[in-house]
Parts: structure tokens; sequence; C-alpha cells
């Protein structure tokens, strides 16, 4: 069998010394007599797997101790409920949509509040996005999804120039 190169935004291909790894903890994950698949999520050895997990991201990605790490299922379509449910503390937040997927997640907040669309490429295939107005509250969030897209709003495009991790 030949290998498939899969450069998808989703799942990807996976070193094959990692694929031989998990195929073969899988009926007998580190002496547990059970693959992971089949153990509780509150069983020691899977205890084991989140901790060792989440001290791995933090080393990676330097996460500080008074940071809270969440491993949460529902990819991004499930963060666009969560960031407005957990943040939107005033129920107002401003969003800058760049496109599809910042669409939907301004959609998505409309549902748990004010969702205010403060820029919008929506009117045209090519808008230079001016600078951000001033807006009505400093303490009010803005949510701003940069993405490499057909419309060339993405972090780094010309049409863009605003950073992604800028805070307003």
């Amino acid at each position: 069998m030949s290998r498939v190169y899969n450069f998808s935004a989703g799942p990807a291909m996976l070193p094959e010394e990692v694929l031989k790894i998990a195929a073969d903890e899988m009926l007998d994950y580190h002496g547990s007599g059970m693959s992971v698949m089949e153990m509780s999520h509150r069983g020691k050895v899977y205890d084991g797997i989140i901790k060792k997990a989440e001290q791995d991201l933090r080393d990676l990605m330097q996460i500080p101790d008074n940071y809270k790490v969440l491993f949460l299922q529902g990819g991004a379509h499930l963060q666009f409920a969560m960031i407005p449910m957990n943040l939107m503390k005033n129920r107002k937040a401003a969003y800058v949509v760049t496109g599809n997927w910042a669409k939907k997640a301004y959609q998505e907040a409309a549902k748990f509040g004010e969702a205010i669309k403060v820029a919008s490429s929506e009117t045209g295939l090519s808008v230079i996005f001016p600078t951000v107005p001033i807006l009505i509250s400093p303490k009010m969030r803005i949510t701003c999804i940069s993405a490499i897209t057909t419309r060339s709003t993405g972090q780094h495009s010309k049409h863009f120039p605003t950073p992604r991790d800028m805070t307003w």
C-alpha cells in the first residue's frame, strides 16, 4: 500500500512510527489489558495520559500554571459558541467579519448577546479594511477570525493588515 499525503486543515498524515506505536497499543495500552478507546476517562491509566498531554502542551506552548487547559471536542463550530458563552460578560462583543468562518462566529455570538459588526469584507471581494473604529465601550471584547481565504483577508494580507493577536 502506498501512503497518501494529506495536507488538509483537519486530519493530517501522521509519521509511520507513531501509527505503529498506536497499532501496538490498540489491544493493550501499556499493560492495562485494554485500548485507550475502551478505558474510563476517570480511570487511573487515562488520568496519566491526560496529565502527560496537558504537561506536554504547557511545555510546548509555554502555558503558565495560572491558566487552565481544557480538552474539548467539537472543533471550530463549538468554539463559536463557547467563546461568547464564556467571554461576553457584558452581553456585547464586536466582530470583524473577514469571511465565511468569521460570519459563522458572528452569527453564533448573536445568540448569546449583542454581536456588533465593526468591520466586514462582505460587501466586496477585495475590500481593504479601514482601521477598526473606536468602540462603544473599552470593556467590550473584539473577536477577529483571520484566516487565509479566497478573498485575501488573511492575517498577513495587504487587505487586512491588523495582526490577529492585537488587543483593541
